[in-house]
Parts: C-alpha cells; structure tokens; sequence
C-alpha cells in the first residue's frame, strides 16, 4: 500500500505493523488530522484477566492516546451474556451477571497500566455495554435495528460461513452477539461521539455491520480499522505457552514468568515484537531484531524488560532480569522464580507429577514425554525416572524444577 498518512496515529499504525485493514484510509486520516477522535475497542469478560492475545490492540489505544486521541475501552457486561462466535468451534459458555462483574473489576487493573483515564478531552473513558443492551425491548429492537441486517450477508461473514461450512451448530442466540455488537458502534456514536472502532481482523465483519447500521440509522460517517492476527514465527497463536494463557494480572501470572514469556522469543520474532509490544524506536527495533548469535539475546532481554515495565513497572522488569541471570548464570534458585505449595498430606509424589502441578507440563503424559526426552531436571540433574516419588525428606529444602531449558517452578513443602 501506498498512500502516506498525514496523522500521527495513523503513521505509527503503518509504521510499526499494527495495521492489516481500514474501511477508508484516507477520510479516517482527514479525521484525525482535524481533532481529537474517540475509538473504541470492546473487551468480553469471559475470564478475570486478559491474557497477551488483548495486548497488541491495547498497544494501538495507547499510542492512539499518544498522538492526541480518546480511547474508550468497552466492557462487554452485555455481549458477553451472549458470547462472540467468530472463528469458534462452538459455543461459549454462559457465564452469570453476577461472575461477568467480577470479571470486569479484575480487568480493570491492566488497562489502567496503559491508559490514562479522566475527563479531559484525550482521557480515555471504560463504558460497559450492559448500560444500553440491558434495558433492550425485544419487540422494539427488532423492529428499529433488526431490519437493517440481512441474513443473507451476516451468512456470508467469514467468521459464519466457517463455522456452517464445518456443519458446526450456530445458535440463535449466538447469531444474534454481530447484531449487539453493531449496535454498541451506533450507540457510542450516538452517546459519545465516538468515530471509529478497532480491533483483530477476525472482528472485521463485525466491524462493517456497525458502519452500515450506524449509517443507515443515523446518518454519520464512522470507521473500521483491523490489526494483524498475530502467530509467532514458529506457527503458534500469540499469547500461548506451554503452560497455557499468558495472563496479564499479575495474580494469575507472576511478573516473572510474564518476562520470562518475552525473554524465550524466538529469535524471528525479536525486531517484530519490540515495534508491536514496546514503545522502543522503530529504527532501534530494526537494529535489534537483525542481531544474531548471542547478541539477539540481549535484545530478548530489552523486549522482556520493556514490555514488562509497561505492564508491571520497572522494578518488577528488573527483578525479573536479576532471577534470570541468578537461574541461568549462576544455577542458582531465584526468589522470584513461580513457587507451589506440596501439602503433606499428597506425599509421596512422583516427579511427573510436579511437573504438571507446577504448570511445566500439561499433562501427566506431557511429563514423562519430557522426561523421556532428558528435558527435565530437578535441582539442575536430568531426571531419568518419571515414577521416582519424593517424600518429606527429598522436599525439606525448596527444590527447583526445569523444563528445557527456560522454564523453572520452585516446590515447597506446606
């Protein structure tokens, strides 16, 4: 693509990789160019934290904040009572008002990591959709908005036809969350002015709706724009590990594995990465993803320290950095390092088995394929029986546990 951006939001969208689509580029920059613009991105509370699959799209609200723009970040208490369907293989599961709450309150803490909200002009605001979809008359929706959409296009989405095309169920009710989340785009319209919706290329079909309702209903000019759904270099989808999601409430996952997810980038992924998690210069991300040998191990070691600041703040990055190099360096045991409690009362224990507890394994035939393959060590010595059991004795003293070479869990007894 060519065409050059005369915004700044717009330039760091290109520049950096966030951008893979926008309905019309070139009157979304004129926007930007002539005042503040409020976007928005909505949030489903289906768990109590985001995980590193929300950061890159939280990335773009803060650099749309940066550049003199209002983020809104949309609590879906309402959507999330329905569940998106887009690219599933089946339904969610239905969560209670009562656990949808508690949800948004454990989420709220990372976005404030961020953004800064306020009530200045460029402060972002956290709206919830339970605010207009809650009160809903079915009769009268029906009538006012159902009319705008056809089946037939809503059939064609990509996001459907995928999941028809596999002969998979596609409920009423989940059919219905594209119309509800056209609708929030029109209402933030109506309500706040807002101009603009962002988020994952899977949410494109989604996004179009809320145009052409919000056109068709009220008569504004509003706008889409996507980001790259992200994979590493190795294939897998961004924000997995191992030990399953990369959360980012520190409650669910310490600060220290958090760096420790960045520190293992695959070297491909390092120049990448930098542009799309950190707020380190393009150029300077260029100059460290081309490193090679040994050297791209320190520019591992600026991405973790720089995303993990952002999330944590710095003394969390260093603290990580400093168990790092005490582990890897000296072979010692980090107090830093993901610590679970073994009860007297499950002993004996086999050593496959901590392995799973500790989240080092997914499961108990993960551990003895590890185990197998002489990529498990227990204090620093390859374990070679995947059956031997520790006793109170073995785990007196904290015993540190291994896996490849990356990944460590302390035992302790409780």
């Amino acid at each position: 693509m060519t065409y050059h951006p005369k915004s700044d939001f717009m330039g760091v969208m290109m520049e950096r990789g966030y951008l893979a689509d926008c309905t019309d580029y070139q009157a979304l920059d004129a926007a930007l160019v002539k005042g503040v613009v409020p976007a928005y991105i909505g949030y489903d509370a289906t768990a109590s934290s985001l995980h590193v699959g929300h950061l890159l799209n939280i990335m773009m609200l803060r650099w749309l904040q940066r550049t003199g723009h209002k983020p809104i970040t949309l609590m879906g208490g309402g959507t999330t009572k329905v569940g998106d369907p887009s690219f599933r293989a089946d339904e969610r599961p239905l969560l209670s008002a009562a656990q949808i709450d508690v949800n948004i309150d454990a989420m709220k803490q990372v976005f404030a990591r961020y953004l800064s909200y306020g009530d200045q002009p460029t402060d972002a605001i956290m709206l919830n959709n339970a605010e207009w979809l809650d009160g809903l008359n079915y009769l009268d929706f029906l009538r006012d908005i159902g009319r705008h959409f056809s089946v037939n296009r809503m059939l064609a989405f990509e996001s459907v036809k995928s999941r028809l095309d596999r002969e998979q169920s596609l409920s009423f009710l989940e059919f219905n969350y594209m119309i509800l989340q056209a609708y929030d785009f029109l209402e933030l319209n109506r309500r706040y002015g807002c101009l603009l919706q962002m988020g994952g290329s899977d949410q494109w079909g989604n996004i179009i709706n809320g145009i052409d309702l919000t056109r068709r209903v009220l008569d504004h000019e509003i706008f889409g724009l996507t980001s790259p759904l992200l994979t590493t270099s190795d294939g897998r989808k961004m924000g997995k590990s191992q030990g399953g999601a990369v959360w980012l409430n520190g409650d669910m996952l310490s600060p220290y594995e958090f760096w420790q997810f960045w520190r293992n980038t695959t070297d491909a992924d390092v120049g990448r990465f930098l542009k799309l998690y950190t707020e380190v210069p393009v150029d300077e991300c260029n100059r460290l993803g081309s490193l090679a040998g040994s050297e791209i191990n320190g520019a591992k070691i600026v991405l973790a320290n720089a995303v993990t600041t952002l999330l944590h703040g710095a003394e969390a990055a260093a603290a990580a950095e400093a168990t790092a190099r005490d582990v890897f360096e000296k072979g010692g045991v980090g107090e830093d390092l993901p610590t679970f409690t073994v009860s007297q009362a499950d002993l004996p224990v086999t050593v496959a088995q901590l392995f799973v507890r500790a989240g080092l394994s997914g499961s108990g035939k993960d551990a003895k394929r590890l185990i197998a393959e002489g990529g498990a060590r227990l204090n620093d010595e390859v374990v070679l029986d995947a059956g031997h059991k520790l006793g109170a004795g073995e785990l007196a003293e904290p015993v540190k546990l291994t896996a490849g070479r990356k990944r460590h869990a302390l035992v302790v007894l409780g």
